[in-house]
């Protein structure tokens, strides 16, 4: 079936489902015992317990799967057409579950809150990773066993109506080796803060922060074999005949929403969209991580706000731009360029 007909096909299927559906990993011990402990108000109707593990054929893990949520970094629970995963399922265990039930009662003073979720989930998950190793469980890897590529979910409907050459840009999958390179040209310039912090920032290995045109721009998109993230390397050919190398990670954190992490740490988090004519990645907040927990760094007064977009030219080139807007100074920095799309998966 066509990726269109999968999804009519999965959402009717589910369309007709009341009450809670809690689908999770049952050979994590802890995940079983918050499974069979939950209580749900009367009032929110039944709760049907699914085991992911043997789940592979219901409509509800086809789903989770097209909508790119792991069941290795999360339960999820599906409730009046809405999806909830990860710390959000525990979230709604905090709200919705029966009051006197212990696992509630525990789940409100851990989870009420979304910052306090935010900090305390990594620390679950690797606690529940750990116990599956230990017992020599292998990963569910629902989105492993998927073909479709990492940013189609990011994207959601508005997958199928980007331009060829968008599409060919992010065509790495998750779980898989995949490597797409794009080749190009940029002009990179930077003044009043970028320009102050260039020599910490260059030294660091972040954003080139510098100004020179017509720089010649090598990008690497390699997906990582063990999980849903990948890594950028851009080669920067400088005209002293130096290279400058900037490295960073990218992963989903949330529907549209994605975290680049770059050296020691430091991230900048955004909302990927298409409006029609461009992607469009907007700014969400800077922050820095640590233990695995992200904690909100306030950069904006620093350095300002970070935006980028990047339009199709062609089936086989797009043109993109990043600028960082400072509430005082203005645009502070800013490196834009046409590239090509010349290896893909």
């Amino acid at each position: 079936m066509t990726s269109e007909t999968e999804q009519a096909a999965s959402q009717q299927a589910l369309a007709g489902r009341t009450g809670i559906w809690f689908l999770y990993d049952g050979d994590c011990p802890m995940c079983r015992s918050v499974a069979q402990a939950v209580r749900i108000r009367k009032r929110y109707g039944s709760l049907h317990l699914v085991d992911a593990r043997h789940a592979q054929d219901d409509p509800l893990y086809a789903e989770v799967t097209r909508r790119g949520l792991s069941l290795d970094e999360g339960m999820v629970i599906y409730a009046d057409g809405r999806f909830f995963h990860g710390k959000d399922a525990l979230t709604f265990v905090a709200r919705f579950g029966d009051p006197i039930n212990l696992t509630t009662i525990v789940s409100k003073g851990l989870f009420r809150l979304k910052a306090v979720a935010a900090l305390l989930y990594p620390l679950l998950r690797a606690t529940r990773n750990g116990l599956l190793r230990a017992r020599g469980v292998d990963r569910i890897n629902n989105l492993g066993r998927s073909s479709r590529p990492t940013f189609q979910p990011v994207f959601g409907e508005a997958w199928h109506r980007l331009p060829e050459v968008m599409r060919r840009h992010y065509a790495n999958r998750p779980f898989t080796a995949d490597l797409t390179v794009v080749e190009g040209m940029m002009d990179i310039a930077c003044h009043g803060p970028i320009r102050w912090l260039a020599p910490v920032m260059n030294g660091m290995g972040q954003i080139p922060a510098m100004n020179e045109r017509g720089v010649a721009v090598r990008v690497e998109y390699r997906s990582e074999p063990s999980s849903r993230a990948f890594r950028f390397r851009r080669v920067f050919s400088l005209a002293n005949g130096k290279t400058y190398e900037f490295r960073s990670r990218m992963v989903q954190v949330d529907g549209p929403e994605m975290v680049e992490v770059m050296r020691f740490g430091l991230c900048w988090r955004f909302r990927y969209g298409w409006d029609g004519e461009r992607v469009v990645l907007a700014h969400r907040g800077y922050a820095v991580l640590l233990f695995g927990w992200r904690i909100p760094l306030p950069l904006g007064l620093l350095i300002g706000r970070s935006d980028a977009e990047e339009v199709a030219v062609d089936d086989e080139s797009f043109e993109m731009v990043t600028r960082i807007i400072h509430p005082w100074w203005g645009l502070v920095y800013e490196y834009k360029g046409r590239f090509a799309v010349v290896s893909t998966p």
